[in-house]
């Protein structure tokens, strides 16, 4: 009878044993391929802008076109809003591999991978198509191949579009115009410029942004004018200068690892489904853009196009943020800037 019990207690032990190895080895993926070819995988990715905003338009688009054309074999599990992590907690997590997936700011990322700083940089693309010719030539493997080096894959370019500001105080038709003035800055390099132009940069969150204007903390803010409508920058501001001077990216990276040791297939199939969301982001760009600015002087904002011959005017003045750009970035920025100038 002991021994009978003394085997059935070792019995139990080796099925609890190998239910355990099963376990978790399912958990780290199976293995197995569905009837396309596709081997099952989960992927979390996350993003922090609005849902109805175009890039994450584009990035859910994305994410449900991966999961459908693979059979559902890749599950593409989307967190948006700042649901799983915020802006500032986005990049380490995805080089830490806590998050397969995520979409940031090239802002963000500048502290990182310092060439991602390019963006911020004053005048350097003067069109939408200029942007794109860049990214998807020579400009943007530098960029990508920078941010494999810290360990995330560039899967996408994301266009937010242009950047512009709007104020209280008075019309800003040309870089004199600002001097004196509380600008809320979207980063080290735009606030470069800011300086350059005689004001002064202010750092805070965009959600901080209509209060502070609100309360005459800042006297004006810059950002994209889809940015602006979605945080109603109209009730609180009188004036938007539509000068272009920065065309702001945010990036779809996917951690490194974990990307090498997805099956050839599969990495050609985010790939390819990733390239087809960047090219529909872009065009929404130019349209959100144009929309968007609409809607702001519709609204009762007095709107200021910076005509095209007063563009150098302005990026000559903004020189100061250039050569930030370059002390940070080293040669590779200087080769980046070179390109694009």
């Amino acid at each position: 009878m002991r021994n009978w019990i003394k085997s059935f207690g070792i019995m139990l032990i080796l099925i609890t044993f190998v239910a355990g190895c099963s376990s978790y080895s399912t958990s780290q993926g199976s293995g197995q391929t569905n009837s396309e070819g596709y081997e099952e995988a989960t992927i979390r990715l996350a993003y922090n802008l609005p849902q109805d905003h175009h890039v994450a338009k584009g990035v859910e688009q994305f994410a449900k076109d991966v999961t459908e054309k693979s059979g559902g074999a890749i599950n593409v599990q989307v967190y948006p809003a700042g649901q799983l992590l915020s802006d500032k907690d986005m990049n380490q997590s995805i080089l830490t591999g806590g998050v397969e997936m995520g979409v940031n700011s090239s802002t963000l990322w500048a502290s990182t991978v310092p060439v991602m700083g390019i963006f911020d940089v004053p005048y350097v693309f003067n069109t939408y198509e200029e942007a794109g010719d860049a990214l998807n030539g020579e400009f943007g493997d530098k960029l990508k191949a920078s941010m494999e080096e810290k360990g995330a894959k560039v899967l996408m370019f994301a266009d937010y579009g242009f950047a512009q500001f709007a104020n209280n105080k008075r019309p800003l038709e040309s870089p004199a115009d600002f001097e004196g003035l509380k600008i809320r800055s979207i980063g080290d390099i735009p606030s470069e410029m800011i300086k350059a132009y005689g004001a002064s940069p202010v750092f805070m969150g965009g959600g901080e942004v209509y209060m502070a204007l609100q309360r005459s903390t800042v006297d004006g803010a810059t950002s994209g004018t889809t940015a602006m409508v979605q945080r109603k920058y109209d009730e609180v501001t009188k004036y938007l200068t539509i000068n272009n001077y920065a065309y702001l990216e945010f990036i779809l990276a996917v951690n490194k690892d974990f990307w090498n040791k997805l099956p050839e297939k599969s990495q050609l199939l985010l790939s390819e489904t990733a390239t087809e969301a960047e090219a529909w982001i872009r065009t929404q760009a130019e349209i959100e853009d144009e929309k968007t600015a609409k809607q702001l002087e519709e609204k009762g904002m007095e709107v200021y196009v910076v005509p095209e011959e007063d563009i150098p005017m302005w990026k000559e003045a903004a020189k100061p943020a250039w050569d930030a750009f370059s002390n940070n970035a080293g040669n590779i920025g200087k080769e980046l800037l070179k390109m694009v100038d």
